[in-house]
Order: structure tokens, then sequence, then C-alpha cells
């Protein structure tokens, strides 16, 4: 069954560990920015509410749009990278479904192979 729903972008999201993210209107060329305020982090130092910057496929020519964006951590050396789909089912509920790789400053390229994570959800 195809929905007829269109899936939007731009709102308030929260995931099941309770990170929520607020994403702005999407501008025509498919621009967006917001915030990301995260429940989990590696770090032991005071969740901040991080921006966002992004990018999703126009929706004119797709329901279910694929995006990206890149949140810069204000409370850490660190960057995380998103991409995913939104998708939208036949009762108008909608999903995102990511993966992301967050990439945190260490202090030689000897400690390379420590600073990528990568893991399949949002």
């Amino acid at each position: 069954t195809v929905s007829l729903f269109q899936c939007v972008l731009s709102g308030l999201w929260k995931n099941e560990l309770g990170s929520n993210m607020t994403i702005s209107a999407v501008n025509a060329d498919g621009g967006f920015t917001g915030s990301y305020h995260t429940a989990v982090t590696a770090t032991d130092k005071h969740i901040r509410v991080s921006p966002l910057k992004g990018s999703q496929k126009p929706t004119s020519r797709r329901k279910e749009p694929t995006f990206g964006f890149t949140v810069s951590w204000t409370f850490s050396n660190s960057v995380t990278v998103f991409v995913g789909q939104c998708f939208v089912d036949d009762k108008g509920k909608e999903t995102l479904k990511t993966m992301w790789l967050l990439r945190e400053e260490v202090s030689s390229p000897g400690a390379d192979w420590k600073a990528t994570r990568a893991l399949k959800q949002l």
C-alpha cells in the first residue's frame, strides 16, 4: 500500500533514548537548521543543546525524502553527521530512520583508530 501522506521533516522529533531535535522550516533548496539535545553522551561534561544544519531532497519529487545533517556539539570536541530517510505510514505517522557517524578530536594520528563511532538509529 502506498501512503497518501507526505513526510514533513520540520518540527520536533524525539527518539527512544530521550534525545530530541527541532528542525526549522525546510527552504525551497532543501536546506534547514535546528537544534539537537542529546540524552546520552560519552563525556562527563554538562550536556547542552547543540546547533544542527542539514539538507533534504526536495519533497515535491518524493513523499518519503532522504536527508542529512551535521550537529556540532557545544559541550565536546566532536561533530556528528546523520543520514537518513523520513517515512510516513498509512495513518500519517512520521518516522525517521537514520545512521550516524561521530568524530571526536584526538591528540595524534596514532589515536585515529578510536576517533570515529558509528550507529544505526536516531
